[in-house]
């Protein structure tokens, strides 16, 4: 048997005000790699019987004015064609008031961006609305079942899911905005089931390396987790991509993250046998989403990236 290697690089300032320099072990917000868990308990409960991914979205939540003939696993693969209002930087999600049933209602205010099915567009509010499912199943909080299912079976001492406390517990990084304003607190709620996971970059190897090893579904859900929606490469929560290794190119499963102060992505290839996971804690959500410039990229970042990307996932 192969030993296991691991290595944690922490690079940079935690903390401006401080000068405490950026440790691995440093919890964070992970944002959008939220929706990963989310699946999981989703594809766990059909595992169950207790529910189907062709369910009628308006099976579990009768009172919800969407399409009735969208289905949770267009949800879950962002083929449902729900709006999402968190792309408009007005709306703030992030700045607290907003909950996730406020962000639903904006949403089903707004027409339908096509037909279930027949196109694809990343939305929030399709996580959101699973949240709600999640819970109308169980009859208990989505933030509950994720803990019950997820994060105390696999020991992920350093994850929580906060409602609406804007602090970060324990050591964590700082979250900073283009102009180094520190960004790293606010209220939660709007990001919800769609983002509002802190974790650290070894509890999150964990739970991909669990999930990518089929180690919390059952075959026929580790299945269609896996399954992507043609030409997009998005599963249920998850991504496919290509890393280039010389000539030839090995398909890794990749779930990220971006909101006020951080982004974050991490990758894992098919079997489970090598991780990546990096997290920056500069970003700024609302020029990304305007398509703003903000400050000229590191020299050769993007090139250093790909470097460490193929060292690490590609086969030797």
């Amino acid at each position: 048997m192969t030993k296991a290697v691991l290595r944690a690089i922490g690079a940079g300032t935690a903390d401006l005000s401080t000068g405490r320099p950026a440790h691995p072990d440093d919890r964070w917000r992970i944002f959008s790699n939220t929706k990963s868990f989310v699946a999981t308990v989703l594809l766990q409960l059909e595992g169950e019987q207790r529910l189907s991914l062709d369910d009628s979205v308006r099976r579990w939540l009768p009172g919800v004015a969407i399409d009735r003939r969208i289905t949770v696993r267009q949800l879950l693969n962002h083929t449902s064609g729900v709006y999402d209002p968190t792309d408009d930087p007005e709306v703030a999600t992030d700045r607290g008031g907003l909950g996730p049933r406020e962000v639903i209602a904006l949403a089903a205010a707004h027409p339908p961006l096509f037909e279930p099915g027949e196109q694809w567009d990343y939305s929030n509010t399709d996580y959101l609305l699973a949240g709600m499912i999640i819970q109308a199943v169980t009859h208990h909080r989505a933030d509950q079942e994720i803990r019950r299912r997820i994060i105390v079976p696999l020991g992920l001492s350093h994850t929580s899911f906060p409602l609406s406390d804007p602090r970060i517990p324990g050591p964590h990084l700082h979250g900073y905005d283009l102009s180094g304003r520190d960004v790293t607190g606010f209220d939660p709620s709007g990001e919800w089931t769609a983002g509002a996971m802190i974790s650290t970059t070894a509890d999150l190897a964990r739970f991909d390396a669990a999930l990518f090893g089929g180690r919390l579904l059952r075959p026929q859900q580790q299945r269609e987790l896996l399954t992507t929606v043609r030409g997009e490469g998005y599963g249920l929560g998850v991504q496919r991509i290509a890393v280039p290794c010389g000539e030839a190119a090995v398909t890794v499963w990749e779930t990220d993250g971006g909101g006020p102060g951080f982004t974050s992505v991490s990758m894992t290839n098919e079997d489970a046998s090598r991780q990546l996971v990096v997290v920056a804690d500069v970003f700024d959500l609302t020029r990304d989403q305007r398509k703003v410039p903000g400050r000229p990229p590191v020299p050769d970042a993007g090139a250093a990236y790909l470097t460490m990307v193929t060292s690490v996932l590609c086969p030797r």
